[in-house]
């Protein structure tokens, strides 16, 4: 019993030290708003965390806090934003001239801390947005008594009066589009005293204070009732009243586990860094990582974006947007709404492969609650008129822009449906959840599939193709545009699986199958590139760069969808086309003087992945640190800020150590030569497996296969490839040469 004690008390050790590994730190507070704000999120509200020792003000959001409305006339201008609720300010004056000062976000326990000392003091803050509580948690304590006396005031974004009555403060009101909007802030002081002051609420000589907030609208994905639920003051109160009733210790370790359920189900080791990087803090780390390799802080960036996805996406939530959850102004950058030509799709590229399942499902809750505006918007569009010149009558066509109320913005981004279609199938290929399949996925799979059904065109020579399609943001529009291609190739071969995998609508899933080994395939082209369009460009309009060149540096790599987050395209079954989409993507470079962003590097990474050139990957990741794409808080910088390249570069990393889309799972398929030891544990892979494997000396060491049901597994390591079963809770382990070990 002691030995078991010893043994429980030190894992823990080693998760704490673990996770210790894993903190963001400053030695100042931020100053520039999102680009250095510390994040925390329960999947539904979030708070951006300043610091500065006089004056902490904490920016809320709540992710069905928007304007707009259904946008029939689809102009971008009038869909509407992501709003903010405001500040959360506590004012502390004399705690001015602060020294000894760290502020931190420890992405291992998603917690955040501030500490310094003032007037002989010495301060700390704790924050933590609790899933579980639902209830954003902020403690201010001291080492002496009765050293907290300050004013803390709720500062609405949208001017609504606030009401005191005890120790709360509450803000509420309507936006122009009706969405009802509330938000409340509980006191519970430690000593001293709290009093209304007019508006806020005064504290003087309070030995500490914590602070309850909670946050919401009526908002509901509901297209029946115009998306609108119940009013949130009901639930907010009831929240609130839950949470004070608690500890604050209990409110934590409740938070913890929750978000360790998560969390910890994927650790990675990269090697050590050096004494040196790891004593910098990490807005100047960053920067040093983008010259010199710091494998801990890459460690740290992959962690990172699973820490934010949980943070901001969790079932009954709302969706990751561009911004995520957080934003701290009323008319942010492109409405920080969803963009369904990459980024919301990037969003959750790391959800199935680093074992966050059911951080995907708001994406799947978003799409079902938007197509009845979809459909009706679709059917009213000239553009999809079919081949005979009917419109549109089944399925649905998405813009590219859209928000939470049926409404969407811009262009038609055509074969976005479909895109969004691989994330239900993959979702079912990972978990081999087969309720799921059928009964979510499926219907919205078919319904795609009818819709490019009636729209795709027939050639003279039989090949089938989207018209008028365009490639992602550049390029002319016209038919067989190798982005749609390759896009629908996608829906009708996943389609085709779904139909096998659920034993049904036979004769619909050969037809299906048929189409789509018609679908114009991209081209190679004369210097041996994929071709983006249908034809070699080598004309260019006025001011703009050649297309289809080696001059065509342009962010996106809209051609290569069929090599990921595709598979179309692999090394292993199309080698000519996986050569040219290499010779394309390596054409694309990573010049400062192009437009290359976060996220292009974020996806960038995957691809090289996807074709086997780990050094090549590493320099895309690398690119990462720069000032030019990453924020001082390590949010991808657009510029403005965005954070799909956050979520992005982990999908990439783990492209790197484990693949399986080719119906095998392949075992360090693009290692970097500058991790040449290390070892990650719960990745996943399609067919419901779960992976870990070591690696030493840029080899394989060894590998443990785990899956959800009983199953055969192919195993790939370099040319060789073993096959087995695996039963569940009977992991299969394997060496450096994929021989079974432990029998």
């Amino acid at each position: 019993m002691r030995f078991l004690v010893a043994f429980l008390f030190a894992f823990r050790l080693v998760q704490i030290c673990s996770a210790s590994a894993l903190t963001l730190w400053y030695l100042q507070p931020a100053r520039s708003g999102m680009n250095e704000a510390l994040a925390i999120g329960n999947g539904h509200m979030g708070g951006l965390l300043f610091g500065a020792p006089d004056l902490e003000h904490v920016n809320i959001t709540e992710d069905g806090f928007w304007t707009g409305g259904e946008n029939p006339s689809g102009q971008d201008g009038t869909m509407g934003n992501y709003q903010t609720f405001g500040d959360a300010a506590v004012l502390l004056p004399a705690h001015t001239n602060a020294v000894n000062y760290r502020r931190e976000l420890d992405i291992g326990t998603a917690l955040s801390r501030v500490s310094y000392e003032a007037g002989g003091v010495k301060y700390q803050r704790e924050f933590f947005c609790s899933h579980p509580a639902g209830v954003l948690v902020a403690r201010f304590s001291a080492d002496k008594p009765g050293s907290y006396t300050g004013q803390i005031e709720l500062r609405d974004s949208h001017g609504a009066s606030t009401v005191v009555w005890t120790n709360r403060l509450t803000a509420a009101g309507v936006l122009d589009n009706g969405l009802k909007y509330e938000w409340q802030i509980v006191v519970v002081p430690e000593g001293g005293s709290v009093e209304s002051n007019g508006t806020s609420l005064a504290f003087s000589r309070c030995d500490g204070l914590t602070l309850l907030i909670a946050a919401g609208t009526d908002y509901a994905m509901d297209y029946t009732n115009h998306y609108r639920g119940q009013d949130p003051h009901k639930r907010l109160t009831a929240l609130l009243k839950a949470a004070s009733e608690k500890s604050y210790d209990a409110l934590e370790q409740e938070h913890e586990a929750d978000f360790w359920s998560l969390f910890d189900r994927v650790t990675l080791d990269l090697g050590p860094s050096s004494a040196a990087q790891r004593g910098l803090p990490t807005d100047q780390r960053h920067l040093e990582a983008f010259q010199k390799i710091d494998p801990e802080l890459e460690r740290l960036l992959f962690q990172y974006g699973r820490y934010l996805l949980i943070s901001c996406s969790r079932p009954g939530g709302l969706p990751a947007n561009l911004q995520g959850l957080w934003n701290d102004r009323n008319d942010p950058p492109w409405h920080s709404d969803y963009h369904a030509n990459i980024n919301v799709e990037m969003n959750y590229w790391p959800a199935e492969p680093t074992a966050l399942p059911e951080c995907q499902l708001p994406f799947f809750d978003l799409i079902d609650s938007q197509l009845p505006a979809w459909r009706k918007a679709t059917a009213a569009s000239p553009e999809f008129k079919t081949p005979s010149g009917e419109m549109s009558a089944r399925g649905f066509a998405i813009r590219t822009s859209h928000n939470i109320y049926g409404g969407m913005g811009w262009k038609w981004d055509k074969t976005a449906n479909a895109w969004y279609c691989r994330h239900f199938w993959e979702h079912y290929d990972f978990t081999r959840d087969k309720d799921f399949l059928r009964n979510t996925a499926y219907p919205i799979m078919k319904e795609t599939c009818e819709f490019w059904e009636d729209h795709l065109e027939t050639l003279p020579d039989g090949r089938l193709v989207v018209p008028k399609g365009w490639s992602p943001e550049h390029g002319p529009t016209e038919d067989g545009v190798s982005y749609n291609q390759e896009i629908v190739w996608d829906l009708f071969d996943n389609y085709v699986r779904a139909a096998d995998a659920l034993g049904i609508d036979g004769e619909y899933r050969d037809k299906i199958a048929a189409m789509r080994d018609k679908l114009l395939a991209p081209g190679i082209g004369s210097w041996g590139q994929l071709l983006e369009w249908r034809t070699e460009k080598t004309n260019s309009e006025p001011g703009r760069l050649e297309l289809d060149t080696r001059d065509d540096h342009h962010r996106h790599t809209s051609h290569l969808f069929a090599v990921y987050p595709g598979h179309q395209i692999t090394p292993a079954t199309t080698p000519a086309l996986a050569a040219a989409a290499k010779v394309s993507l390596d054409a694309r470079g990573i010049s400062p003087d192009s437009d290359v962003r976060e996220w292009s590097f974020a996806w960038r990474t995957a691809l090289y992945a996807r074709l086997g050139d780990g050094d090549d990957a590493h320099k895309m990741l690398q690119q990462l640190f720069s000032g030019r794409n990453t924020c001082p808080n390590l949010f991808g910088l657009h510029p403005p800020m965005q954070m799909d390249g956050n979520f992005g570069i982990t999908a990439g990393i783990a492209e790197m150590l484990v693949q399986s889309q080719d119906g095998e799972i392949q075992l360090l398929p693009a290692l970097p030569t500058v991790w040449p030891e290390g070892s990650v544990k719960g990745l996943r892979a399609r067919g419901g497996f779960e992976v870990d494997e070591s690696w030493k000396e840029g080899k394989l060491a060894g590998a443990s296969i785990r899956a959800t049901a009983p199953t055969t597994a192919r195993v790939r390591y370099g040319a060789k490839t073993v096959d087995f079963s695996v039963a569940p809770g009977k992991p299969v382990t394997l060496d450096g040469s994929l021989k079974r070990t432990g029998e």
